[in-house]
């Protein structure tokens, strides 16, 4: 074993590329604040919402690849809002990216992606025309005498 590896200057090496990579140390404290993880990596692509997609074959198999949600979610950000394709290269259906994969098919009629919105005030609430089978007891309020 080397001596830099002993005294672990390869760490503190590993430790000045990440806060570099990530725009310098405000940056990477900001960054460790809206998603708790500062990584360097390779940014592979970003779709049409902002969002980066980044790898890095150092760590392991299911933690290499990762999405930085735009700065527009801020800290509203879930995994409904990354689009089907990138879905399926963060979870390794394929290894091309989106962008670099012509067998994808782009038809005219395919939807946009759309994000859940379960638990806002944009939430699809289902109405009813029909009238209750139980209807709620109310109490007759008695008149002050």
């Amino acid at each position: 074993m080397s001596l830099g590896k002993f005294l672990a200057l390869d760490k503190l090496s590993n430790f000045f590329n990440v806060i570099r990579q990530n725009g310098g140390i405000r940056a990477s404290l900001y960054k460790l604040y809206r998603q708790d993880d500062v990584k360097d990596g390779v940014l592979v692509g970003e779709d049409k919402y902002g969002n980066k997609y980044y790898e890095n074959p150092r760590f392991f198999y299911s933690r290499n690849r990762w999405v930085e949600y735009s700065d527009k979610y801020y800290l509203n950000y879930d995994g409904s809002q990354v689009p089907a394709e990138w879905f399926g290269w963060l979870h390794y259906k394929t290894d091309l990216p989106p962008h670099q994969d012509p067998s994808r098919p782009h038809y005219k009629w395919m939807a946009d992606h759309t994000e859940n919105l379960s638990g806002t005030t944009a939430q699809y609430v289902p109405y009813s025309t029909t009238r209750p089978k139980v209807e709620a007891w109310e109490p007759k309020r008695k008149d002050s005498v």
